[in-house]
C-alpha cells in the first residue's frame, strides 16, 4: 500500500480548493476524489455517495468509537469525516486519491498515513481573499470579519504541510498541484520533505 497516493489539500475558505481540484482531475482522471461522510441532510440536487455518504447520527458516532473514522470534525451541529476503510480501499488499488480537510483533519491522517502529502493552498494575500469571499455575497459584515480571521489562524498551519501552493490563477495552481502530487508518488520515502516557503505578500 503505497501512502504517497493519499494527497490531503486544506486551505482557508474562499482559496478556491473545489475549484482547483476539478481542474486537477480534468487534467488527470485517474486521481480520485474521496466522498466523506456526513450527518447532515441532503441538500436538493445532492446524491448519496456523490456529493456525501449521508448517515444518521448514531451511525456515525459508532463509526467513531470502532475506530472507522480516520478524522472527522462536528460543525454547525454535523459531524463530518473520512472513512479508515474507503482510503485503504485506494490505496491498496493503486490510486491516487484527494481529500479535501481542514487543518486539523490533515495533521490526523498525517499521524496514521506519514508517507501522504499534505498540500496547503493559499490565497495570494489577505486583500485577494477577502475580494472573493465578497464576491461570493451571503454574509453580513460581521460574518465577514469571522471568516477572515478564521482563514488567518488556518493559514497559521501551512508551514507545517509539505508543499504549499499560492492560487493566483485556477490553471496555473492546478498545474503547479499536480506536478507536486506526481513528484511526491515517485520521490523515494526518505527523500520527501517539506517545501513550504510562504511568498512574502501573504498577510498583505
Amino acid at each position: 500500500m503505497d501512502e504517497r497516493k493519499l494527497i490531503v489539500i486544506s486551505g482557508p475558505s474562499g482559496c478556491g480548493k473545489d475549484t482547483v481540484l476539478r481542474r486537477i482531475r480534468e487534467l488527470d482522471p485517474s486521481i480520485a476524489v474521496n466522498v466523506s461522510y456526513t450527518t447532515r441532510a441532503p441538500r436538493p440536487g445532492e446524491t448519496d455517495g456523490v456529493n456525501y455518504h449521508f448517515v444518521t447520527r448514531e451511525r456515525f458516532l459508532d463509526n467513531i468509537i470502532n475506530g472507522v473514522m480516520l478524522e472527522y470534525n462536528e460543525y454547525a451541529g454535523n459531524y463530518y469525516g473520512t472513512s479508515r476503510e474507503t482510503i485503504n480501499r485506494y490505496l491498496e488499488d493503486g490510486t491516487t486519491v484527494v481529500l479535501i480537510i481542514d487543518v486539523h483533519g490533515g495533521s490526523n491522517v498525517k499521524k496514521f498515513y506519514p508517507g501522504a502529502m499534505l498540500l496547503f493552498l493559499m490565497p495570494p494575500s489577505l486583500k485577494e481573499l477577502r475580494r472573493r469571499l465578497v464576491q461570493r455575497g451571503g454574509v453580513d459584515r460581521e460574518a465577514m470579519e469571522a471568516r477572515l480571521k478564521i482563514a488567518e489562524d488556518e493559514m497559521l498551519f501551512a508551514s507545517q504541510y509539505d508543499r504549499v501552493v499560492v492560487n493566483r490563477d485556477i490553471d496555473e495552481c492546478a498545474h503547479e498541484c499536480l506536478e507536486a502530487i506526481r513528484a511526491w508518488e515517485l520521490a523515494e520515502p526518505e527523500s520527501l520533505n517539506q517545501n513550504t516557503d510562504i511568498p512574502e505578500e501573504i498577510g498583505c
